[in-house]
C-alpha cells in the first residue's frame, strides 16, 4: 500500500516569492534625474524670460501691492536665484539642497499668488513668455506640479544620499 504523501520532488521545486513592488536605485535615479531637468529647464526658462524683458519684468513687480518698495531688488535677485537653483540641481552633490530651494521657491511663488488673487484689487503678471498665458488658477496648478514632483524628488534623493 502507497501512502498518498506530498513527492520529494515536489517540495525541491524552488519557489518563487516576488518582492514588493519598489523602485529600484536605477529607477529612482532616473526619476530625480527628470524631475531634476524639468526643474532646471523651468528655472533657466524663467530666468531668461524675466531678464529678456527686464523692463517689463520691473514695472510689473512694481505695480505688486504688496512688493513695490522691494521691486529694485527682487527683479534682479529672483533670475539670480532661479539661475542659482538650476546650477544647484545640475551638479550632484548640490542636487538635495537645489531640490529643497525648488520646492521653497515654488512654493513662495504659490503662496504669494494665492495672497495676490485672494488680498489684492490689483494683480499684474510678472511671469514671462508661455506662463503669462495661462489664467491665475492654472498658475496655480501648473506650480503645484512642480512643487510635488520638487518634494517626491527630494524625498527620494534625501533617501538615496542617507540609505
Amino acid at each position: 500500500m502507497k501512502k498518498d504523501t506530498l513527492s520529494s520532488s515536489y517540495l525541491a521545486q524552488p519557489v518563487i516569492v516576488q518582492k514588493p513592488i519598489a523602485f529600484s536605485w536605477l529607477r529612482k535615479e532616473l526619476i530625480i534625474e527628470i524631475i531634476c531637468c524639468l526643474l532646471i529647464l523651468l528655472f533657466i526658462y524663467s530666468a531668461l524670460s524675466k531678464l529678456s524683458d527686464y523692463d517689463r519684468f520691473t514695472v510689473q513687480l512694481s505695480k505688486s501691492p504688496y512688493i513695490t518698495t522691494y521691486a529694485a531688488l527682487i527683479s534682479w535677485s529672483i533670475p539670480a536665484i532661479e539661475m542659482l537653483i538650476a546650477l544647484f540641481l545640475v551638479i550632484k552633490r548640490t542636487r538635495l539642497v537645489g531640490l529643497y530651494a525648488s520646492f521653497f521657491l515654488m512654493s513662495l511663488f504659490t503662496a504669494y499668488l494665492i495672497v495676490m488673487l485672494n488680498f489684492s484689487y490689483y494683480i499684474p503678471c510678472s511671469c514671462g513668455g508661455v506662463l503669462e498665458n495661462l489664467s491665475w488658477n492654472q498658475h496655480i496648478l501648473f506650480n503645484s506640479f512642480f512643487i510635488v514632483i520638487a518634494a517626491a524628488a527630494s524625498i527620494m534623493q534625501h533617501k538615496h544620499i542617507y540609505a
